[in-house]
């Protein structure tokens, strides 16, 4: 059994983005699942509850404490390298917290997956 861990960017002052991105990487996950692997997709957990947080959360201080634990217990990460993911504050903490932990990172462009590569 391989846990995979999916990074991908979702901030962004238009939430039609931010529901779009949460879309793609719904789409990703249920590939993965398909495939036999087991997968944590913190947006596909966090779009629907974000939604009855305040906005004090929305800031990767906040958000760092629900995944990164969950981090610490997958085999990989699969960043799935939706437009903005390189500026993305969050991907780059998953990415820094995979690498402190030796485990693999593996960059997954949507367009090889089919998946909508979301506009900014």
């Amino acid at each position: 059994m391989t846990r995979v861990y999916i990074a991908t960017p979702y901030s962004h002052p238009d939430a039609s983005v931010r529901h779009r991105r949460f879309e793609a990487v719904n789409e990703f996950a249920a590939k993965m699942m398909e495939q036999g692997y087991t997968i944590f997709s913190p947006i596909s957990q966090s779009h629907p509850i974000a939604d009855h947080l305040g906005p004090e959360t929305e800031n990767w201080d906040f958000w760092q404490k629900q995944d990164l634990p969950w981090l610490e217990l997958c085999d990989a990460v699969y960043v799935l390298t939706l437009n903005g993911w390189a500026d993305s504050v969050g991907v780059t903490g998953e990415i820094a917290h995979a690498a402190k932990l030796n485990i693999p990172v593996l960059y997954i462009t949507p367009e090889d997956q089919g998946i909508d590569n979301v506009s900014r």
